[in-house]
C-alpha cells in the first residue's frame, strides 16, 4: 500500500466518483474477516527476529536515547508502530539501538507546527528484519509504545543521529474516591467486577452493574456528595462508560480483548480516536488514566463527524459508521513499502470521495482485500482507500480506511463553551 505519493504511479488511471456507496454501504450482520490478521503486519514477511522481555525505565528518571527521525507519528503507549527503514542513518541507528535496549525515541510534532517538540514517547523492537533490496539496505521493525517523558535537550551527534535527553514521565495512580471514608464493616458490602458473570443478557448485565454502583458507593452516604459525584472519577465507571461508546463503534467487540488496567485502557482507547494531533497531545500530557478517560469520554461524545483536514468543511464519514476490522480496534498504524506509516481508521461508509486508479491487492494491509486510492471530491487531497473483497465470502464486502493524518474531528460548541478556546480542551 502506498502514501500520497501514489497517484504518480497511475499516470493512465481516471478519476471515479464513488457515487454507489451510499446505496451499497450496508452494514454486515455478521463479520468473517479475522481481525487477527491486520495486528500481525504480515506484509512486512514473516520470517522476523522476534524478541522477548520489557524495558522499562524508572518513573522521573533521565534517559539518554535515540530518536527516531523523519517520522510523522504520535505515538501512544501500548500502541504498535509498523517501520520500514532505507535512509543509511536510519539504518544505522536501528542496528545500534538492536544492540542495547531495543528502545528509541518517538517524538510528538503537533498541528500547531512548534519546532521542538516537548513531550514523547519510548518505542521498544519486538521484531526485526534487515534486508536487501536492489542494493539498498532495508529494516523492517515492529515496536510497540512503552512510556511518556517530557523532553530536556536533544543532540545531534557527528553522524547526525539526534540523542534526547529526557526524563519518564509517571502515572499517577489515584486512589478510590471513597477511600478516606470507606469503612472495614461495609467494604463487605464490595462485589469485585471479577464476579460478574460471563454469560449473561444486556438487561441482566445493566441489573448487576447498577447492583454493584449501589454497594460500591454505599459509603457517600456518610459525606455530604450524592454517590454520581464520586462515580465521575471512578475508575470502574468511566471504563464501563467508555466501553458502551466502543461497542456502539463495533457490536462484535468483546470485553475480554480489552485491558482491564485503567492505564493500558485509557491508552488503548487514545490510540483508536480519530483525533487531530493537537488533541492527542492533549491526552499524552495527560499523568492519570481517571483524567485521561475523562477526556476520552467527553470528546466521544462531542465528536459527531470528521472532516477533510485541507477543507476543514467537507464531511467525509460521521462517528457511527465507525467499526473495528482488527484486534487493536477501529484505527492502528501500518507502513507502506515507502516508508510512510498511515494511522488509519475503518468505516463502513464515507463520503465526498473520488478514486483514483484500479483495485490492487500488493501490499494489502487487510489480507483478501484490494486498495483503491480515494481523494477529497472538494480540494483532491489523499484521505485514504476504498478496500473491496476479492472473494465473495469475505465480510464485509467494502469499506474505507481513512488516514488519521487527513481528517478533522467535527466537535460541535456547545453552549457553555464561549470561552474555552473554541471547544478545543477536554476536561482539563
Amino acid at each position: 500500500m502506498t502514501g500520497n505519493e501514489e497517484e504518480e504511479e497511475e499516470e493512465e488511471d481516471d478519476m471515479e466518483t464513488e457515487d454507489r456507496d451510499s446505496e451499497e454501504a450496508e452494514k454486515p450482520s455478521i463479520i468473517t474477516f479475522d481481525p487477527s490478521l491486520p495486528t500481525s503486519h504480515a506484509y512486512l514477511g514473516s520470517d522476523m527476529e522476534e524478541f522477548h522481555g520489557r524495558t522499562v525505565h524508572d518513573d522521573d528518571s533521565c534517559q539518554t536515547i535515540p530518536v527516531l527521525p523523519h517520522t510523522a507519528v504520535m505515538l501512544v503507549p501500548g500502541q504498535t508502530l509498523p517501520l520500514q527503514l532505507f535512509r543509511p542513518q536510519e539504518v544505522s541507528m536501528m542496528r545500534s539501538v538492536i544492540q542495547r535496549d531495543r528502545t528509541f525515541a518517538v517524538l510528538a510534532h503537533s498541528d500547531a507546527g512548534e519546532p521542538d517538540a516537548e513531550f514523547g514517547t519510548t518505542a521498544e523492537i519486538y521484531a526485526y528484519r534487515e534486508e536487501q533490496e536492489y542494493g539498498i539496505e532495508t529494516v523492517k521493525v515492529k515496536a510497540v509504545g512503552r512510556q511518556r517523558f517530557k523532553v530536556h535537550e536533544i543532540r545531534t551527534q557527528a553522524d547526525g543521529i539526534r540523542q534526547a535527553k529526557v526524563q519518564i514521565l509517571p502515572e499517577r495512580i489515584l486512589p478510590d474516591p471513597l477511600s478516606a471514608v470507606q469503612l472495614t464493616p461495609l467494604s463487605r458490602l464490595h462485589m469485585h467486577p471479577s464476579s460478574k458473570p460471563q454469560t449473561q443478557s444486556c438487561k441482566q448485565a445493566q441489573c448487576w452493574w447498577n447492583n454493584y454502583q449501589q454497594r460500591k458507593f454505599h459509603c457517600a452516604s456518610l459525606t455530604p456528595w450524592p454517590p454520581w459525584v464520586y462515580a465521575l472519577y471512578d475508575s470502574e465507571s468511566l471504563m464501563n462508560r467508555v466501553k458502551k461508546q466502543l461497542h456502539e463503534w463495533d457490536e462484535n467487540l468483546k470485553d475480554d480483548s480489552l485491558p482491564t488496567n485503567a492505564v493500558d485502557f485509557s491508552y488503548r482507547v487514545a490510540a483508536c480516536l480519530p483525533i487531530d494531533d493537537a488533541l492527542r497531545l492533549q491526552l499524552l500530557k495527560i499523568g492519570s488514566a481517571i483524567q485521561r478517560l475523562r477526556c476520552e469520554l467527553d470528546i466521544m461524545d462531542r465528536c459527531t463527524s470528521l472532516c477533510c483536514k485541507q477543507c476543514q468543511d467537507t464531511e467525509i464519514t460521521t462517528k457511527n459508521e465507525i467499526f473495528s476490522l482488527s484486534l487493536y480496534g477501529p484505527m492502528a498504524a501500518y507502513v507502506n513499502p515507502h516508508g510512510y506509516v498511515h494511522e488509519t481508521l475503518t468505516v463502513y461508509k464515507a463520503n465526498n470521495l473520488n478514486l483514483v486508479g484500479r483495485p490492487s491487492t500488493l501490499h494489502s494491509w487487510f489480507p483478501g482485500y484490494a486498495w483503491t486510492i480515494a481523494q477529497c471530491r472538494t480540494c483532491g487531497s489523499h484521505m485514504g482507500w476504498k478496500f473491496t473483497a476479492t472473494k465473495k465470502d469475505l465480510s464485509p464486502p467494502r469499506f474505507w480506511g481513512l488516514t488519521r493524518s487527513a481528517m478533522l474531528p467535527r466537535i460541535p460548541q456547545s453552549d457553555g463553551d464561549e470561552g474555552r478556546n473554541g471547544s478545543r480542551l477536554f476536561c482539563l
